[in-house]
């Protein structure tokens, strides 16, 4: 048997770090399982350029590693079979003002930005921030799993130069969409000469091994074409304090509309930030699997537990360590503030513009988990003997 690399069931104490997920409940008994923030030790190897980092002692301004950028390529390549320029990388702080920038590079172009909710809420304001108005498409459910709903797409009024801003994998229902629903999207904004600006922040936390990952921009370069596709390491090796992400944007037009964007308003992500990418990307993939593995049994013992509750339904996430749970059913008025008053907190559906739904963060210890549920089911078992 290999030896463990990471021990996920024993994450260090949160509490006094200035972390925004522990603080919010700093002063009380609420277990916090709502931004996606995992509580887990970054890999070995990202900890071990931190140190080297602080045993350096100097943290002036930074720029990318060359060895960052050849990894970048070569996994976009490796594992998306998608051969992309070193000079189609524009990096960036974080994925929130990567969202915003895109729609003010687009500003004169757009006549609107479409989203498909419930969406990270980011996706909600935006183009809102630029007075670009905003269309919402739902996502639709077909059995248990959220997908395109490629009916009102196509009844959707568009012009040429519209921005597409899609979510994939998708926050907070968890789906990553397959080859077959991505070949039918690119179809239609090829046929609305449309721009697209993908969200992949989550791609390499795919928790179903029989799934693959793929780029819109991947399968066809005349999307490619049109696309800003966004992706950073944060979430996956657990650094988005950080700030270091990154833009893919082939079109060179379209890259210089986008860096103009950033001009004075967008800073270079840090040294450091460069650093542990870095890092993470070369040595952080026995950690990654490892860590994948943890999540998929945090999210089947959710499953199995959330499917027994009275009152709510969750929806199992092929990617993502994070879980959408319908919560309509429930006899009060807000579901969010139930569960906070009784010792856990979710992220609020409404948020996400889905009133009446939770998202929760798998995320944690299996112990700390194992207690929120129970004090879930705990509360719903009061409401269903009142």
């Amino acid at each position: 048997m290999s030896e463990i690399i990471t021990d996920f069931d024993a994450p260090p104490g949160r509490k006094g770090t200035c972390s925004l997920k522990w603080g919010k409940y700093e002063d009380s008994d609420v277990i916090p399982l709502w931004v996606a923030d995992m509580d887990f030790k970054s890999p070995p190897a990202v900890l071990v350029q931190a140190r080297v980092s602080a045993e350096h002692g100097n943290f002036g301004y930074g720029r990318p590693p060359a060895t960052l950028i050849e990894k970048i390529v070569k996994r976009s390549e490796d594992l998306y079979n998608w051969v992309i320029d070193p000079s189609w990388v524009v990096w960036l702080p974080g994925m929130v003002c990567a969202l915003n920038v895109a729609c003010r590079a687009l500003l004169e172009e757009s006549s609107q930005a479409i989203i498909q909710t419930p969406i990270y809420p980011p996706f909600l304001s935006a183009s809102k921030n630029f007075d670009m108005p905003l269309t919402k498409v739902p996502l639709i459910l077909r059995g248990n799993r959220f997908s395109i709903d490629f009916d009102a797409l196509a009844a959707l009024e568009t012009k040429p130069g519209d921005l597409f801003m899609l979510c994939h994998p998708h926050n907070p229902v968890g789906t990553l969409f397959n080859e077959n629903e991505l070949s039918l999207l690119t179809e239609w904004l090829l046929e609305r000469s449309l721009y697209l600006c993908s969200d992949e922040i989550h791609c390499d936390l795919i928790l179903d091994k029989e799934l693959k990952h793929l780029p819109p921009a991947s399968l066809d370069p005349r999307i490619s074409d049109k696309s800003i596709t966004l992706m950073a390491p944060s979430k996956t090796f657990n650094i988005a304090g950080f700030g270091c992400s990154f833009a893919i944007i082939e079109n060179s037009n379209l890259r210089a509309k986008f860096k103009k964007a950033m001009q004075g308003i967008v800073p270079d992500p840090p040294a450091m930030g460069f650093l542990l990418a870095d890092a993470a990307y070369q040595g952080g993939e026995p950690w990654r699997m490892e860590l994948i593995d943890y999540l998929k049994g945090n999210r089947d013992y959710a499953m199995s537990q959330l499917v027994e509750m009275n009152g709510l339904t969750p929806y199992s996430p092929e990617a993502t360590y994070l879980m959408w749970i319908d919560a309509r059913n429930l006899p009060v008025s807000n579901p969010h503030k139930f569960f906070e008053e009784n010792g856990v907190g979710l992220s609020d559906g409404r948020d996400f513009d889905a009133p009446g739904f939770l998202r929760l963060n798998l995320g944690c210890s299996r112990k700390l988990l194992t207690e929120a549920l129970s004090r879930m089911g705990t509360a719903c078992e009061k409401l269903s003997s009142k």
